[in-house]
């Protein structure tokens, strides 16, 4: 039987990383999130700017970073360590528990490399199996993980993976226990039909909607990774999914409208 307990996954990157301010009022909602709650965060943009420090300059296609291995250190480092661990202090601050991950510690997510097909991306990884039970027994012991985009395949090597697949792939794993709710976080207040006018949001989009808006080349590259993983989580069963701002997660959680809903 579905164990009825609501588990929030929220996925953040973007300026919410970047700004200490807006990091800080983030870290403030999400403490006050009632129940079981997952934190996936990225933090593309404050690597790139410690990367550009150190001579590394990123790389991207349609919206997805091309990870060498000079890039991959670095990554590893601001995410799994400055970002992740920022994240864990500030919330154990505001009392709650948290636990900061990768997806090497305790097997958690286990990917392999992106087969190269017409782009080389890397040292990416494509998740292959998540570490279900793990996760719920932090979950049973009240604990709140924090997990950074770092994913490992079993072998000694760690992998890149994109934060909203696996906010993503975590939401469908523990669909089958739990009412999952994913929100998928970034800049804008929701997808826009226009990138430069932030009132253009599309308030609701279904596989149908969605795939008319690529037809008609209105689905911007970059908003592309985050919706696939939006509808491949709807198709797994998650109850509800949302992708809009990191400013707006209180109005999510209380299940007003805002963002932009993905729906059947």
């Amino acid at each position: 039987m579905k164990n009825k307990e609501v588990v929030n996954i929220i996925k953040i990157g973007g300026k919410t990383i970047d700004n200490e301010e807006a990091l800080a009022q983030f870290i403030t909602s999400f403490s006050k999130i009632p129940g079981q709650k997952i934190l996936v965060h990225g933090g593309g943009i404050l690597a790139n700017q410690i990367g550009e420090k150190m001579g590394i300059s990123p790389h991207f296609h349609e919206g997805r970073r091309i990870t060498d291995e000079e890039t991959l250190n670095l990554i590893t480092m601001v995410y799994g360590g400055l970002i992740n661990k920022k994240i864990v202090a500030k919330l154990q601050a505001l009392k709650v528990n948290a636990i900061g991950l990768s997806g090497a510690d305790a097997n958690l997510l286990k990917a392999e490399k992106r087969a190269v097909k017409t782009i080389d991306y890397g040292f990416a990884g494509d998740i292959q199996k998540v570490n279900k039970d793990f996760l719920e027994s932090l979950l049973t012991q009240k604990l709140t993980p924090v997990i950074c985009p770092i994913t490992h395949n079993g072998k000694g090597q760690l992998l890149n993976t994109n934060g909203d697949t696996i906010a993503m792939e975590i939401a469908c794993a523990l669909q089958t226990q739990f009412e999952v709710n994913l929100w998928l976080c970034f800049d804008k207040k929701g997808v826009l039909l226009d990138v430069d006018d932030e009132k253009s949001i599309i308030p609701q989009l279904n596989p149908k909607s969605y795939a008319e808006l690529l037809s008609k080349s209105l689905i911007y590259d970059g908003m592309k990774p985050k919706l696939e993983n939006a509808f491949q989580a709807l198709k797994s069963g998650v109850s509800k999914i949302r992708i809009g701002s990191a400013d707006d997660i209180d109005k999510a959680i209380a299940d007003q409208k805002t963002g932009t809903f993905i729906c059947a």
